[in-house]
Parts: C-alpha cells; structure tokens; sequence
C-alpha cells in the first residue's frame, strides 16, 4: 500500500479492498489455536492490511498505465535476447516482432522466459508438496467474523477464509493432494476432492465448499532459490521471476510492487544500467530471502503426515503464532522513500 501511495493509486485500491484487521487460527475440531491483532497497522505503518481480488488490483494498476500514456502491447511471447549491443537490449517474439531499448525488466512470473534466455544455468522453481484451490461464495451465515482471516489448520489440509463487508466469502485451500500428471480436473471434481480432505474440520468449511459456485483451480506452488543473480548487462528480473514463493507469507505481489519502485529509484539515482541492477540487488535480496523463509516455514504445517504430527502441530502452534505476529510486524514495517536518493 505504501508502494502504492508513491504511484498515486493507493486510494482506488483501499476503496475496492478491504481492511484485514488481524488472523484467527484453529484447528479440526474448531479449537482456536491463536490470534493475531492487525487492527493497528495503519497507525504503525502507513497503512491496513488489505485483502483485494487480485484483478481488481491489475485493473487499478492498469487504469493508471493507461491513464499516463503507458503504451502496453498483448499477446507478445518473448522466445530470444540480443544483448550484443553495449548500449540497448533487443527482445525478439514469437510473431517475427522485435523491441530495442535502453533496458529489459523481466516481470514474466514463476516461469519466466526472461530467467531462463538470460542466465540459463539458474535453477528450475521446485514444487512444494502443496496444491492451492479457491472460491467466492455469498449468502452464507459463516462463524467467520468480517474483515478476519479464519485460517483452519485441519486433519489433512489447510483452509483460509475472510468475509467482507457485504457478506462475500473469499477462500483458499492448500493441501497436499492435486490430480496426477496429466489428469484433467473439473470443478466439481475439485469439490469433491476438497470435500475429502476437510471431511473432519469444522462444519462451516465444508458448508462454505458446498455452496461454492465453481471452485478454482489447481495451482501447484512452487518454491524459487538460489537464483545466483537478477540481472546480466542490460536485463534485470524482479518479482517471481527473480525469487517466487509459495504464497503462505501473502507477500508476493507486495514483493514485486516493492521491487519494481526499488528498481525504478536505482535507475534513477545511480544511472548505468549494470551499476543500478547490482544496487537494486543489494538493496532487496535480504529482504526477499527472509520473506521467503517465513512462507517455507508457514508452509511446513498445512499438510500434517499423520496423528503425532498433527498433535505436535497443534500445541506448538501457540507458540509458533506469537513468533509469527512479529515476523508479520518486521515485514510490514519495511518502507521504501522514493523522495530518498539511492546511495
């Protein structure tokens, strides 16, 4: 939100978001295990915490692309680089089409093409174990107070849901189960599945799937590391091109917003491009890395192998969630200046 303060748009993101003002945990049987107070966040850092669809997040983003002039091209899949050149990068696409420029940002996600042309040695994303699933539901009368995350820690997967204002339900599954290699899935069978895996967690969660229009997904998370550098010349990575990560942290889009204004001040202040891709790179690589050690380490419980882990789980948790709420504060506490020059 403080990135997007700097870019002007914080305001319609806040009105198409909600405030989240803290997390509610608890187990199979519907014991809470734990809380988390977000409630003062914007007093503390400039601004709530904000749940928000995520197309209603590129919509506003866009808007405001547009808006500027910014000229946007669709549809262009990258398939080579031409860094020969000392001065400009050349991107050439499937079409025959090419660009040339001063630099090259290569924000193409977790299976970047960018990555993979410019440092083909870089290590391949690996799965974490985990499958994520979602859905939107309404009409239903939740034990979910609005404007909470309820994170159910179950007897085989985990399930997180927030109820806004006007009563609509946003939810996400992370469980250790998808369909095999190759297998389609459609969402009722996705239902199914998910139906299967919290049979023995608290009632409403199986009341919020059944009442689910279509459940989306799957998605296998992966987990991106040990991607040596981000940049070579005039190309630079940033996002999950750079450094994906399962999203138990929730700060992956967060993480991208805040590198690409940290890049956008590196080649501001320190001019040549190599020069300002290595400050970028010492600026924000301790950074990411600890947020990506939090969502491994949040990741690690979603999926218990059997009765004693889940035991152990369950009274560790207490402890673990106190650790977490400051491992949140330190994160949330983190602030870019874009009125401060880069050293």
């Amino acid at each position: 939100m403080n990135v997007l303060r700097a870019l002007g748009v914080d305001a319609r993101v806040a009105e198409r978001g909600v405030p989240c003002s803290g997390f509610q945990f608890e187990n199979p049987q519907g014991r809470p295990l734990g809380h988390i107070d977000r409630s003062r966040d914007a007093a503390q850092f400039g601004a709530p915490l904000t749940m928000i669809r995520r197309g209603d997040l590129q919509d506003a983003l866009l808007d405001e692309a547009l808006r500027r002039g910014v000229q946007l091209r669709q549809g262009a899949s990258l398939v080579q680089l031409d860094t020969s050149s000392p001065d400009s990068v050349t991107a050439h696409f499937a079409d025959g089409s090419r660009e040339e420029g001063d630099v090259l940002v290569g924000c193409d996600g977790l299976r970047s093409t960018t990555r993979r042309l410019l440092l083909p040695d870089a290590p391949e994303p690996r799965f974490s174990g985990l499958w994520d699933y979602g859905g939107f539901a309404s009409g239903l009368k939740l034990p979910v107070a609005p404007g909470v995350n309820q994170m159910v820690f179950g007897r085989r997967a985990f399930l997180g849901a927030f109820v806004t204002p006007t009563g609509e339900v946003w939810w996400f599954h992370n469980g250790p189960r998808g369909p095999e290699a190759g297998e389609a899935e459609g969402p009722e069978a996705a239902r199914a599945r998910l139906l299967e895996l919290h049979r023995d967690d608290p009632a409403w969660v199986q009341e919020l799937l059944r009442a689910t229009p279509t459940v989306l997904g799957p998605w296998p998370l992966f987990d991106l590391r040990g991607v040596s550098r981000w940049s070579a010349g005039r190309v630079c990575l940033i996002g999950d091109a750079a450094h994906a990560m399962s999203p138990s942290a929730g700060q992956g889009a967060s993480l991208a917003m805040e590198d690409a204004q940290a890049l956008a001040m590196c080649l501001r202040d320190v001019g040549e491009p190599a020069r300002a891709f290595a400050a970028y790179e010492r600026l924000r690589r301790a950074r990411v890395e600890a947020i990506a050690a939090v969502a491994r380490r949040n990741g690690s419980g979603k999926a218990p192998g059997n009765r004693a882990s889940l035991w152990l789980r369950d009274a560790l948790l207490p402890l673990f969630l106190r650790l977490g709420g400051k491992a949140q504060d330190r994160g949330y506490a983190y602030r870019l200046d874009w009125e401060a020059r880069v050293a």
